[in-house]
C-alpha cells in the first residue's frame, strides 16, 4: 500500500511554477501593448489588401500569412486586440459592478432580500451563459460594446454568489458587529469593513472571468454578432477563415491559437496571484 504521504502529496492540487506565470505575464503585457499602440509592432495596414498576395502561406514578409484579401493576417491581429481586449475589458467591469452589490447586499442584510435576489441569481445561473449572452445581445443590437455588456451580465451571477458568500463570511464579525452597536451606519459598515475583506477574492474571480470574457466576446464575435468587416477582430479573423481552412489552414489557426494563448495565460496569471494571496495569509 502506497504511503499516505505520498498519496496526499499526488492528490495536492500543484502550484504554478514561477517561469511560467512570468511567460503569462510576458504573453499579457505584449498583447496588451498591440491593443494600446499597434503601430509600435506593425506598419502595415490591416485593411489594405494586394490581391495578388491572397492566401500566401506565412513567412518573413507576412508572419502569419495573409487573408483572401491579401490582407496580412497578424497586422490585423494586432489591430483586432484592440477591439477584442476593450469589449472583455468591459463586459468583466459589467459582471463585477453589476454582481458584487448583488450579493454584499444579499449577505449582508439576508432575509426575505436574499432570498428574492438569490432567487434571480439563481434563475440566470441555470441558464448556459452563452445562450444568455446571446439573448442579452439580440435585444441591445449587435456591436463590440453590445456583445461586451451581454457577457458582463452573464457573468453578473458568479460575482453575487461570491460576494454574498463573503459578505455573510464578514457580517457577523466582532468588529462590525462593534461597529454598528456604536453607531456607525450600515452603509459606511458595509464600505468600510465588509466591502475591503470582500474584495480580494471577487477581484481574484475578476482576474479569471477575463478569460472567459475573451473566449465568450470572440464566440459571439464569431457567430456575427460583433463588429462587421472589414473591422480587424479576433472571433471575426477565425470567422473569415473557415471557409479556406483546406487550403489555408493559417488563416484561422493562427488567430485562434492567439486567443488561446491569451485565455490560458491570463487563467494561469490569476491563478498565480491567488496562490501567493493564499501563502500570505490571504482567504481561502
Amino acid at each position: 500500500m502506497a504511503d499516505p504521504l505520498t498519496l496526499a502529496a499526488i492528490a495536492a492540487p500543484r502550484r504554478p511554477l514561477p517561469w511560467l506565470a512570468l511567460a503569462s505575464a510576458a504573453l499579457l503585457a505584449l498583447v496588451l501593448g498591440w491593443g494600446l499602440a499597434p503601430w509600435l509592432f506593425t506598419a502595415t495596414d490591416p485593411l489594405r489588401g494586394v490581391p495578388l498576395q491572397a492566401l500566401q502561406p506565412p513567412s518573413a514578409a507576412h508572419w502569419f500569412g495573409t487573408d483572401h484579401l491579401g490582407r496580412d493576417i497578424l497586422a490585423r491581429t494586432i489591430h483586432g486586440s484592440a477591439t477584442s481586449l476593450q469589449a472583455t475589458g468591459l463586459a468583466v467591469l459589467v459582471a463585477l459592478l453589476g454582481g458584487a452589490p448583488i450579493g454584499l447586499l444579499a449577505g449582508f442584510f439576508g432575509g426575505r432580500l436574499d432570498a428574492v435576489l438569490m432567487r434571480a441569481v439563481d434563475v440566470l445561473m441555470a441558464i448556459p451563459s452563452l445562450l444568455l449572452s446571446m439573448a442579452i445581445v439580440t435585444v441591445l443590437g449587435f456591436g463590440t460594446v453590445e456583445i461586451a455588456v451581454a457577457v458582463g451580465l452573464s457573468a453578473v451571477a458568479a460575482f453575487a454568489r461570491l460576494a454574498r458568500g463573503e459578505a455573510l463570511r464578514w457580517r457577523h464579525a466582532v468588529f462590525v458587529e462593534a461597529g454598528l452597536a456604536a453607531g456607525v451606519g450600515i452603509p459606511a459598515t458595509i464600505l468600510r469593513h465588509v466591502l475591503p475583506h470582500a474584495a480580494g477574492p471577487v477581484l481574484a474571480l475578476a482576474a479569471l472571468e477575463f478569460g472567459s470574457a475573451v473566449l465568450a466576446v470572440s464566440s459571439l464575435s464569431f457567430l456575427g454578432f460583433g463588429a462587421p468587416p472589414p473591422q480587424p477582430e479576433w472571433g471575426l479573423l477565425i470567422a473569415e477563415g473557415r471557409n479556406y481552412l483546406a487550403v489555408a489552414w493559417w488563416y484561422t489557426t493562427l488567430p485562434g491559437l492567439v486567443v488561446l494563448l491569451v485565455v490560458l495565460a491570463a487563467n494561469q496569471l490569476a491563478r498565480h496571484a491567488q496562490d501567493r494571496g493564499q501563502d500570505r495569509g490571504g482567504p481561502r
